[in-house]
């Protein structure tokens, strides 16, 4: 059985283009989600108390599953919409899932 991948960090973009990022990650995620099923979870958030940062975790069945997705059409069409956009700094670290457990 492949290892199970985490995707977690953060992206700041400028102030202004928070809001433009955020509007394209609801579609992307939205068709993660729905066409790969190797996706288990995918979120971005905008951060509450900074007004450039979106938090990432994404939740993948391996890391072939990950690699498949920057492959996808809806990646494409992602990287297109967001191409005139400003990141300032971003911070993103894969994680290979040795064991889990529910917490309760």
């Amino acid at each position: 059985m492949a290892e199970e991948i985490i995707v977690s960090g953060w992206m700041d973009y400028e102030p202004g283009d928070r809001h433009t990022m955020l509007a394209a990650l609801v579609e992307l995620g939205r068709r993660t989600r729905e066409e790969e099923p190797g996706c288990l979870d995918y979120a971005m958030t905008a951060d509450p108390t900074d007004e450039r940062r979106i938090r990432v975790y994404e939740h993948w069945t391996s890391r072939q599953a990950l690699d498949e997705h920057f492959a996808t059409p809806h990646i494409k069409d992602f990287r297109t919409a967001v191409a005139g956009l400003t990141r300032v700094r971003v911070s993103l670290t894969a994680h290979t899932v040795a064991a889990s457990h529910p917490m309760r």
